[in-house]
């Protein structure tokens, strides 16, 4: 039986920062596949370019050598508006920082999100199911100010699905909530990774934390080297 088309491909990927006369080589020749329903997490310490493998799967900044694919895509290939779209429709964030409006209710930042990935279905009983396995169906109504961080995380969440995008990238989701809210936000990505076949590669850096996906990539300085299962 062939294996499953990748839905992430990196190969031979490289970024390289240039600040003034310094070059620091951020990415260092990284292969990655991922295949549609996995759930991956990523580990490594501070600096080991983890946000930057994420910034570049999901169209926020080009690589300096090698090719990223996400589903069919070549991102090299998209123009700015191309990578704008694959944000909105096809590859969604979820940060340590919630980056929820403020002035707005958690119903309007979900909306919000909506708007902007030219999705205008506001009755979706699929996604009714979601923000009440999320246990925020009640809250919604409510400004950032009002709602717990666990409540935030689990709002952005929402936010970041409510265009049913194939990939979620998740970067240190429980860096901001107590050991309890981590737990429980955790094991709503593997609830949606279970029952939707959701792809989702997490960022942590937290073993524990990392034992929730199926499987564990482990970077240091810019490269994925073995690591404990």
């Amino acid at each position: 039986m062939n294996s499953p088309e990748p839905i992430i491909e990196a190969q031979n990927l490289g970024k390289i920062y240039h600040t003034g006369k310094v070059s620091v080589e951020a990415l260092r020749g990284v292969n990655l596949a991922v295949i549609p329903g996995e759930f991956v997490s990523v580990v490594g310490p501070s600096g080991s370019g983890k946000s930057t493998l994420f910034h570049i799967i999901g169209g926020l900044t080009p690589p300096t050598f090698g090719s990223v694919r996400v589903g069919s895509v070549d991102l090299a290939k998209l123009s700015d508006a191309g990578r704008t779209r694959l944000r909105a429709k096809t590859v969604s964030f979820v940060f340590q920082k919630f980056n929820l409006l403020p002035n707005l209710t958690a119903q309007q930042n979900i909306d919000l999100a909506r708007y902007f990935g030219g999705n205008h279905q506001k009755k979706d009983a699929g996604f009714a199911s979601i923000l009440d396995k999320l246990g925020i169906a009640s809250r919604l109504d409510h400004l950032p100010s009002e709602l717990s961080g666990g409540e935030q995380q689990r709002v952005a969440i929402a936010r970041a699905l409510v265009n049913r995008p194939a990939i979620l990238l998740a970067d240190e989701p429980t860096g901001n909530l107590d050991s309890a809210n981590s737990e429980a936000v955790l094991q709503i990505l593997r609830d949606l990774n279970d029952r939707t076949g959701q792809t989702i590669l997490m960022i942590t850096h937290n073993p524990e934390a990392a034992a929730y996906g199926h499987r564990t990539v482990h970077m240091k300085d810019g490269a994925i080297v073995n690591g404990p299962s």
